[in-house]
């Protein structure tokens, strides 16, 4: 099972959306795929209608003890999940205090890694405990980002904390790439032309950059909405096409 956490702790660049439609193109390609919302605004779990009520923070706050196949549930095709609960923050809380939690989610994943073959984790937008304990479980990290200054300014920190984990933690986390979000090269903003520039102008930076971006699109948000994929929700769009690309170019840098 290859483990890929989608990370930036800046809000409301696409890590979610991102999460949601890599799982589900993986998934119509015939893969077994485990998703795990580690966010307690719980915008993934809330994507599937959803039958059971149990969630990531039981696993962590019984310190490892209730096994993670009795958490986790089908969600579609394919797809099963590890939801969350707004009670992720307290949790949250916990980790800071307590030396260990941080390793339950790798234990966790270990025990179920002949069940799937890829697991991807949607991670909260801050550089907390659990953040970390998604980056000790992952054999790669992507990151989302909108071309913009907060944007930029956000990605440092998550690196800085990406090298921090590989050197302490986990020595076979990669950084597989940065992904822009909401962009496209013909749109008209040279702001934001401007951040690409910039980052595909860094040495260290510019080998991360991904070819593909995802460009602007409502059907990703409405087909999150009506809890159905946007393979077969609009096929044709942007959003479909830009997630298949993504998808293919995320598997080649693993």
């Amino acid at each position: 099972m290859k483990t890929i956490c989608f990370a930036n702790h800046k809000g409301g660049v696409g890590k979610t959306t991102s999460t949601l439609s890599v799982a589900q193109v993986l998934a119509s390609r015939g893969q077994r795929v485990l998703l795990i919302d580690s966010d307690s605004q719980t915008n993934l779990t809330m994507s599937f209608d959803r039958k059971g009520n149990r969630h990531l923070g039981e696993l962590l706050e019984s310190d490892g003890k209730i096994p993670l196949t009795d958490l986790i549930e089908p969600v579609g095709e394919g797809m099963h999940l590890l939801a969350a609960s707004p009670r992720l923050q307290l949790v949250e809380k916990l980790m800071a205090g307590s030396s260990g939690l941080e390793f339950i989610l790798r234990e966790g994943l270990e025990t179920v890694e002949d069940q799937f073959d890829y697991c991807l984790i949607d991670t909260p937008p801050s550089l907390g405990g659990i953040t970390y304990s998604a980056l000790i479980a992952a054999d790669a990290v992507f990151i989302p980002m909108q071309p913009e200054y907060f944007g930029y300014n956000g990605l440092t920190s998550l690196l800085q904390a990406c090298v921090r984990v590989r050197k302490h933690y986990n020595q076979k986390l990669k950084v597989g790439g940065i992904f822009f979000t909401k962009y496209s090269p013909s749109y008209r903003s040279s702001m934001h032309h401007q951040y690409v520039h910039l980052l595909q102008e860094d040495e260290q930076l510019a080998p991360l950059v991904m070819n593909v971006s995802i460009r602007q699109n409502n059907k990703l948000g409405e087909a999150q909405a009506m809890q159905e994929p946007i393979l077969t929700y609009a096929p044709d769009s942007n959003g479909a096409l830009d997630y298949t690309s993504l998808t293919d170019e995320l598997l080649a840098r693993l």
